[in-house]
């Protein structure tokens, strides 16, 4: 595929371009709207990578690619960076989180259901130490529960999470109820079959690595994820859906499956805010609230990056 990268924000590009290349894709554009970067950017990141193109304009990017990487910081532009390639017929992979409102979850499913092809999340969804396990865990072996985190944040990094979570449960989460904090945010969650499970994150003194506790009925495992491998598996899962290749075996999720993890974790911050009300997944995916705030975030990230916040 020829791929677009869209803004520059995080570490994710120049990680993630020598992965696309040597999978063979061509990098062919970039752009970068300035959130975090300063002006000139996009051109020094193009010539570092051998990237052919530097769009002065988001527009002028859909007719020059076959797919777009969308890495804004701020989640509630998310959208708005989307719609040109969406508009065009063309795939998108938004970095996590994809969203952090209901209604641009609404809209990026409206498009997905239009046969636009859209993925992205978390790459914890995809790690291998999740599918290492799924291949020797036994059926058989019912799941009694299982406990899942990470630190740095609630929802920028804590959405690798629920992500993590996801890989090991499976989709089908009907509700969230948060049960308060305690340093950390610790979450409950419950599945259409009655299967509960629970997450704990936000910020700690120190760096906690991703991690899962899984209890069956037989045993006990623990799982601590190597961060260095995480995008090549995800990139490996995504890429040929958007495509058009159908040779993920299992499928690649649909959308709806992916975004389950941004519901949660808006259904956990409306049930905080409420003192620990359950908020059913229904009622999240309906909402008409703000969510959590992108552009405060992208404030506090930009600051970070220029050494002027901690």
């Amino acid at each position: 595929m020829k791929i677009g990268i869209v803004d520059l924000d995080t570490s994710h590009p120049k990680a993630w371009v020598p992965i696309l290349q040597e999978m063979g894709h061509e990098v062919t554009a970039v752009y970068d709207g300035g959130t975090v970067q300063d002006e000139g950017a996009a051109g020094a990141f193009a010539e570092k990578h051998g990237i052919p193109v530097v769009c002065d304009r988001l527009s002028e990017m859909p007719a020059l690619v076959d797919a777009a990487i969308i890495h804004n910081v701020n989640w509630d532009l998310h959208v708005e960076r989307a719609r040109p390639f969406a508009e065009a017929g063309k795939a998108i992979l938004i970095d996590k989180p994809m969203a952090g409102s209901a209604r641009d979850i609404r809209q990026l499913l409206e498009w997905s259901r239009g046969g636009v092809r859209i993925a992205g999340g978390s790459a914890l969804r995809f790690c291998e130490e999740a599918e290492a396990w799924r291949r020797s865990h036994a059926p058989e072996d019912r799941v009694v529960t299982a406990l899942a985190g990470c630190s740095v944040d609630d929802f920028n990094y804590g959405i690798h999470a629920y992500g993590l979570l996801l890989a090991i449960m499976g989709p089908g989460i009907a509700s969230v109820r948060s049960a308060g904090v305690h340093i950390q945010h610790q979450i409950e969650l419950v599945w259409h079959d009655g299967r509960r499970a629970f997450l704990s994150v936000g910020v700690t003194a120190g760096y906690q690595p991703f991690y899962a506790t899984i209890v069956s009925e037989r045993e006990v495992r623990h799982l601590q994820v190597d961060a260095d491998r995480l995008y090549r598996s995800f990139l490996a899962a995504a890429l040929p859906y958007l495509a058009g290749e159908s040779t993920n075996v299992p499928p690649f999720p649909p959308l709806g499956e992916l975004l389950e993890a941004e519901l949660a974790a808006l259904a956990a911050r409306r049930s905080l805010l409420e003192g620990g009300r359950t908020v059913a997944l229904d009622e999240a995916a309906v909402s008409s609230e703000p969510g959590y705030d992108g552009a405060a975030f992208a404030v506090q990230y930009r600051m970070k990056a220029r050494g002027q916040a901690r």
